[in-house]
């Protein structure tokens, strides 16, 4: 039988173990809620340095450049296109065409306006400035300016595309073309000029290699054809530079499309009336290839014939169209003046961006030639040939000729094509003043 004892100390036993349980529930208890503190606390902590915002960038609304100096500049078209590269009218009118595709819903702060992120990335394309100091122009976050810039250049792309750089052109549209070379530059059945250039990248990660070409350098490919006013009617972007020179036209959208015959030419035709009928053709410097779509000069400086000199000089007349629209670019948006500090994915949306603006703007200009102003652009004057302006800023820019991008294994019917223009620009479609250049 148990004893009296033995139940006090039972007793206390039992007292002693409920109170360690107690004591112990107590522990996790505070335990589990100082973890729960301590949780708010990194929470908090991660959730100010996501949004904390900069000493600098808080005086934004009143310090920036946009809210202190843009409405100033609006009142000043020559101050005003001399920074954005267009008049107030076509900035608001821009701004309404990609508004939508850049508009963003407030969420913890109030979004940067669709204005501020328009103005900040045409500022960019035309100072050639760094992202670094547009960050300090604009008081925005480094971050947040390299993602407005590129969300901005590719609603631009998006949304400007398909008027002022449609996918295919009609034969009516390659005639109005051919028209204005003829009338503008003596050169019948033309009805593009061709050029390829490197865009050089200083690719913040040096990993990447797929953009490195046999240069040591970084870059991507921009192939363009241009009509008679120095307006793109069809480019490439982007085709790596690691790819040889010589298979980038080849290779290109575009190249096959002509090779396939695919372009919508009009049929070829006599350029005389008592003449062979030669075909619509594009005309290119020596890097490209002769074909029967596709005219070249004759090849050497030495031993060659006057009418062949005098052929290489027409064709190198018309060729200047894509030698200056290039030379445009580079002269106005100043972010092509030297390599491009971005990946490539970026360098694509800007070169993009820039494309697309400079059709845009040359269509509305192409009287008034003030956003391509006439000393811009190389003249033939009395005195002989005058270099454009854009020829003085050149050498240290992105862009960069290629060396070649065809073969010289020429079909005796380009060989033959070509002959035909030499007689005609050395008989009929002789100009008096082609005597004086060769």
């Amino acid at each position: 039988m148990f004893t009296y004892k033995y139940y006090a100390w039972l007793n206390k036993c039992t007292t002693i173990i409920n109170k360690k349980k107690l004591e112990n529930k107590r522990k996790k208890i505070l335990a589990i809620l100082a973890i729960r503190e301590l949780q708010k606390e990194i929470e908090k902590d991660c959730h100010e340095k996501l949004f904390r915002i900069e000493p600098i960038f808080q005086k934004r609304r009143t310090h920036d450049f946009h809210d202190a100096i843009f409405p100033v500049v609006s009142l000043h078209e020559s101050q005003f296109r001399n920074y954005f590269r267009m008049t107030a009218t076509q900035f608001e009118e821009l701004l309404l065409l990609i508004a939508p595709q850049i508009t963003k819903q407030p969420m913890i702060q109030e979004p940067i306006s669709v204005e501020k992120r328009l103005s900040m990335t045409i500022r960019f394309l035309a100072s050639g400035d760094s992202m670094t100091s547009m960050s300090y122009q604009y008081l925005i976050g480094l971050t947040t300016v390299s993602n407005i810039i590129e969300e901005t250049c590719n609603a631009i792309w998006n949304t400007l595309q398909q008027q002022v750089l449609p996918s295919s052109l009609t034969k009516e549209d390659w005639l109005n073309i051919g028209h204005d070379f003829e009338e503008l530059w003596n050169f019948k059945h033309c009805v593009g000029a061709i050029d390829v250039k490197h865009i050089l990248i200083q690719c913040p990660n040096d990993s990447d290699s797929s953009c490195f070409n046999y240069k040591n350098n970084h870059s991507i490919v921009l192939l363009g054809i241009c009509n008679a006013k120095y307006i793109f009617t069809f480019v490439d972007i982007g085709a790596y530079g690691q790819r040889s020179d010589g298979g980038i036209f080849t290779h290109s959208v575009i190249g096959q499309s002509f090779h396939n015959k695919q372009m919508n030419l009009p049929e070829p035709e006599p350029i005389t009336s008592d003449g062979q009928s030669l075909p619509y053709v594009l005309v290119g410097d020596e890097a490209f290839q002769l074909s029967d779509y596709l005219l070249r000069p004759y090849p050497g400086r030495e031993n060659l014939t006057q009418d062949k000199i005098i052929f290489n000089y027409r064709l190198s007349r018309a060729r200047r169209t894509i030698e200056n629209t290039f030379g445009v670019l580079v002269n106005i948006w100043k972010i092509l003046r030297q390599p491009i500090i971005c990946d490539v994915k970026k360098t694509m949306r800007i070169v993009q961006a820039i494309i697309c603006l400079h059709n845009w703007l040359r269509l509305q200009d192409v009287e008034e030639n003030q956003y391509v102003p006439s000393s811009m652009i190389d003249q033939d004057g009395p005195n002989g040939f005058i270099p454009g302006s854009w020829r003085k800023h050149t050498e240290a820019s992105a862009l960069r000729d290629i060396t070649k991008c065809g073969t010289n294994n020429s079909s005796r019917q380009a060989k033959r094509i070509r002959e035909e223009f030499c007689q005609y620009f050395n008989n009929e479609g002789a100009v008096p003043w082609q005597f004086d250049y060769c």
